[in-house]
C-alpha cells in the first residue's frame, strides 16, 4: 500500500511539472506546442490595429474638416485641399480594411466605406430629392470613399465647373453628410478598441473557431482574395466574366489613385503577416513566427519565405502597371490579368498551406467562382 501511495505521488509530481510550463497558455489547435498565442494577439492589437485605426481617424477627422471648408467656402483652391485629404484617408483605410472584427463586422464598416462602383445615377436622384438615408445597407454603393471620388473629382470636367455645382445647397448638404459619415464610423471603431474590445480580443486565445487567432485568420484571408485580389484587379480586368471593366476600378474618377492604393494595401497585408509595427521597422510575434516554430514547409521551402516571397514578386509586378487602373485595362489588360495570376499564387499559400499548417478551418465561401 505504501509502494502504491509513493507511486502515485511520484506520477502526480511528474504530472505538475510537465504542466507548470504551461501556465496561461491555451492548446494549440493541430498539435502540442507552446506557442505563445496571446502575445502575437497582443501584438496585433497594440503595436499594429490599434494605431492604424488612430491613425486613420485623424484623417478621416481632417477629411471632414477639409469638407466644411470647402462646403463653407467653394473656391479651386479648397477644392484642392479637399482633394488632398481624400487621398491621404483613402490610402489610410487600406492600412485598416482588413480588420473587420469586433465594431466594424458589427456596422460592416468597410461595406458603408468603400463599396464600388458607385451608383451615380441614385446619388444624383437623392441629391435633387433631399430625400436619403445613409444608415440603409441598400445605400452601400451611394456613399464612403468612392461617393466622394464623384462628389470631389468626377460631376464635371473642370474645377471651376465643380466648384460652381456647390452653389446648390443639395450639393453641399450630400457631400458634408458622406465626409461626416465615413467620419462617425471611423471614430465608433476606433473607441471600440480603446475600449473593452482590445482585452476581449487578446484574451480570447482559444483554439476553436470563435478564438480570436482563427475567426481573424479567416477575415485576414477573405480580404485578401476577396476585397484585395477580387475587387482592386480581378474584377476590373475581367477575370469572372471574360469581358474587361474598367468602371470597376477603385477611384474611378481620380484618374491616378488606383494604383497607390493597391500597392498601399498588398504592402499592408504583408506588413501584417510579419508582425510590424504601424509606422515603424520594429516587428513582434506574427504568422511569420508562428509559421516557423511549427517548421511549416511547403516542397521542401520555408512556407513564410514562401509567402514574403510571393508577396515581393506581387509587388514587383505592381510597379509595371499604369498609375491609373482604368487606363491600364483599357490600353493592355494583359498586366492586370497577370498581377491577378500573382496574387492568385498567394491566396493558395495563405488559404490552404498557411491555414492548414494552423490547422485553421475556413469559415467562408468563395463566391467569385474562380
Amino acid at each position: 500500500m505504501i509502494k502504491i501511495s509513493k507511486f502515485l505521488f511520484l506520477a502526480l509530481f511528474v504530472f505538475a511539472a510537465c504542466t507548470s510550463d504551461n501556465d496561461g497558455e491555451e492548446p494549440i489547435s493541430g498539435g502540442e506546442n507552446s506557442f505563445d498565442r496571446k502575445a502575437m494577439l497582443a501584438n496585433w492589437a497594440d503595436n499594429i490595429i490599434v494605431p492604424s485605426f488612430e491613425n486613420f481617424a485623424s484623417s478621416t477627422q481632417n477629411l471632414q474638416e477639409k469638407t466644411n471648408s470647402f462646403t463653407t467656402d467653394p473656391s479651386e483652391g479648397n477644392l484642392v485641399q479637399l482633394r488632398a485629404a481624400y487621398k491621404k484617408a483613402y490610402l489610410d483605410f487600406q492600412t485598416v480594411s482588413m480588420f473587420e472584427i469586433g465594431k466594424a463586422e458589427e456596422l460592416n464598416y468597410r461595406n458603408f466605406l468603400n463599396t464600388y462602383p458607385t451608383n451615380v445615377s441614385a446619388i444624383i436622384n437623392k441629391i435633387e430629392s433631399g430625400d436619403y438615408n445613409l444608415t440603409l445597407p441598400s445605400t452601400y454603393n451611394e456613399q464612403g470613399f468612392p461617393a466622394l471620388d464623384l462628389l470631389i473629382n468626377g460631376l464635371a470636367d473642370s474645377d471651376q465647373e465643380i466648384v460652381n455645382i456647390y452653389s446648390s445647397e443639395k450639393y453641399k448638404s450630400y457631400l458634408l453628410d458622406v465626409s461626416k459619415r465615413i467620419n462617425n464610423l471611423t471614430s465608433e471603431v476606433n473607441a471600440s478598441w480603446q475600449g473593452t474590445f482590445r482585452d476581449n480580443f487578446v484574451n480570447n486565445t482559444s483554439s476553436s473557431s470563435t478564438g480570436s487567432v482563427d475567426k481573424f485568420t479567416n477575415d485576414y484571408v477573405l480580404y485578401f482574395e476577396k476585397f484585395l485580389r477580387s475587387g482592386k484587379i480581378g474584377f476590373p480586368a475581367g477575370v469572372f466574366t471574360g469581358e474587361p471593366s474598367p468602371g470597376n476600378v477603385e477611384a474611378l474618377y481620380s484618374q491616378d489613385l488606383s494604383k497607390e492604393l493597391y500597392i498601399k494595401s498588398v504592402k499592408s497585408v504583408q506588413d501584417f503577416f510579419n508582425g510590424k509595427y504601424y509606422a515603424s521597422s520594429q516587428t513582434g510575434p506574427s504568422y511569420k513566427q508562428y509559421l516557423d516554430y511549427l517548421d511549416s514547409m511547403k516542397d521542401g521551402q520555408i512556407l513564410s519565405t514562401l509567402i514574403n516571397n510571393q508577396f515581393d514578386t506581387i509587388l514587383s509586378q505592381a510597379t509595371g502597371l499604369d498609375q491609373s487602373l482604368k487606363s491600364q485595362v483599357q490600353t493592355n489588360n494583359t498586366v492586370m490579368l497577370q498581377a491577378f495570376d500573382e496574387l492568385q499564387k498567394e491566396v493558395i499559400l495563405l488559404k490552404v498551406d498557411m491555414m492548414q499548417s494552423l490547422s485553421i478551418s475556413v469559415d467562408y465561401v468563395d463566391s467569385d467562382g474562380d
